[in-house]
């Protein structure tokens, strides 16, 4: 018979003459050895039911960073975490701690509380949002200028609480790059007149966009609106695709008309030839490599001047 099926039973209150004197240290080891025992035995059970029921350690990865929208004043960002859950229970999220630095100096960090649960033998994919705001970053970081594209690194740790394994955190991490955009320039170069009356007047509009980017524009539309001293004389949303690459020019002639009677004395001075001051301000839709922006255009305290249609155009590169 095995020793399991005779187990040794000592009566409490009895003595062995033969361990007599040493009762109390033996005591100690003793007690000492049947805890580990326990804890042993528990840890043995807890593997063993890990390898029965099939418990594991999810797994995560970054698996996209969008930026949905992206201005002069902020870029919104979502961070797409995958997570795989091969348990037959589900998991519970616990807590989400995200930082993006650049070049080691913080951006923005936060903390997600309670984000959700992972279906058992399933995978979800979590979404975090995140706000960089540009001043915010200006102004704690001089040498980050307008125009130019900074990197950064998003760092994710997930908390995640897993049965028989217990709470376990899994760090992330995921690197790229994102502009903080300068508004384009825009100057009028001239104003060019192809045909005039006091009921109505034709003439184009040329104008000079600058691309103060470190970064090409796609132009999908151009708004604006345009004064000559205090009246408005002209307004338009075109369409219009061009390239403005970065730290590039482009030109652009607008047409439109207006009715010389209706207006101050800045159109009559531009009439007659004299220079007049003017104020432009509008939007432009561009595409870039950071997604779709819509960035203003404004240019006040400006002057122009009256070009016609037998005037030599030999400057309109100038």
């Amino acid at each position: 018979m095995s020793s399991s099926e005779n187990p040794t039973v000592t009566e409490r209150g009895s003595k062995d003459r033969r361990d007599d004197k040493n009762e109390d240290g033996d005591k100690k080891e003793g007690g000492g050895g049947f805890i580990e025992k326990v804890k042993d035995f528990i840890h043995d059970i807890g593997e063993k039911i890990e390898e029965a029921v099939g418990f594991g350690k999810p797994s995560a990865d970054v698996s996209g960073i969008h930026i949905p929208h992206i201005s002069l004043h902020r870029a919104d960002l979502v961070v797409d975490v995958l997570i795989k859950n091969p348990n037959p229970v589900p998991i519970p999220l616990v807590d989400i701690d995200y930082l993006i630095d650049s070049d080691g100096r913080k951006l923005v960090s936060g903390l997600i509380p309670d984000a959700g649960t992972i279906h058992a033998h399933g995978e979800e994919t979590v979404k975090i949002p995140v706000s960089l705001v540009f001043d915010d970053i200006k102004s704690t970081y001089k040498d980050i200028q307008p125009g130019s594209i900074i990197p950064y690194l998003v760092r994710v740790v997930l908390l995640v609480d897993v049965p028989i394994i217990g709470r376990i955190k899994i760090p992330l991490q995921k690197d790229g790059e994102i502009p903080v955009p300068y508004k384009p320039d825009v100057d009028v170069e001239k104003i060019k007149f192809h045909h005039f009356s006091f009921e109505e007047t034709t003439a184009t509009l040329h104008i000079k966009l600058e691309n103060k980017n470190d970064f090409d524009l796609g132009l999908n539309m151009l708004e604006y609106e345009m004064w000559l001293g205090d009246d408005s004389i002209a307004s338009a949303e075109l369409t219009q695709s061009a390239k403005i690459e970065k730290q590039g020019i482009t030109r652009m002639q607008i047409p439109f008309s207006f009715r010389p009677k209706d207006f101050g004395s800045a159109v009559w001075d531009m009439i007659r030839g004299r220079g007049t001051g003017y104020t432009i301000k509008g939007k432009i839709d561009v595409d870039t490599p950071f997604g779709n922006m819509k960035l203003p255009i404004s240019k006040e305290g400006g002057t122009t001047r009256i070009k016609k249609d037998d005037d030599d155009d030999d400057d309109d590169d100038n």
